[in-house]
């Protein structure tokens, strides 16, 4: 029963009914991963508004490495979406059944290693805080990607972050194509 649900909410062939419930799954998903980053790392990483603003605040305040940091995570985000677009153009060219299923199993994969690494992040702190907050940003990034390509735009995010995955959507395509 499980796998046939996970097969449904991950098919290419999708109705309003398993795109609101693929929304909420991974909405559900979204918030742990956050609550969970910033419980790490003391950073939420999935808002892409937030961290655009905090970038002009600290352009504002001329503190470089901050803007570099900010436009880091921005780009690891925008990023994650572009490989989602990559996967699911690879997988429908190849029409495997569940195109969506490989993202996520990639995302899967990845807050696997969060969870290993989060478990020690202590022992490695400057080194993992930045590497943590790149691999949470690229997770969320393939996530928006995927439900606003499973959902073909019916699901969207906030303002900002929907930009950004939409733009990684069409850097997936123009570096796919």
């Amino acid at each position: 029963m499980p796998i046939k649900f996970i097969q449904l909410l991950t098919s290419a062939e999708r109705s309003h009914r398993t795109n609101v419930q693929l929304g909420a799954y991974m909405a559900f998903v979204a918030g742990a991963v956050n609550a969970g980053g910033f419980l790490a790392i003391a950073r939420y990483t999935s808002h892409m508004s937030g961290i655009i603003s905090a970038i002009g605040d600290d352009l504002a305040l001329n503190d470089l490495i901050s803007v570099l940091g900010g436009i880091s995570l921005l780009l690891s985000f925008l990023f994650g979406a572009a490989t989602t677009a990559i996967i699911v153009n690879w997988g429908h060219r190849r029409r495997i059944h569940s195109e969506f299923a490989l993202p996520l199993l990639l995302e899967a994969v990845l807050l696997l290693v969060f969870g290993l690494v989060g478990a020690n992040l202590n022992l490695y702190l400057p080194l993992t805080v930045p590497a943590i907050a790149l691999l949470l940003c690229f997770v969320m990034g393939l996530q928006n990607a995927i439900v606003t390509k499973a959902s073909k735009a019916e699901i969207r995010t906030t303002h900002m972050t929907g930009v950004i995955t939409d733009i990684g959507i069409e850097l997936g395509k123009l570096i796919y194509w």
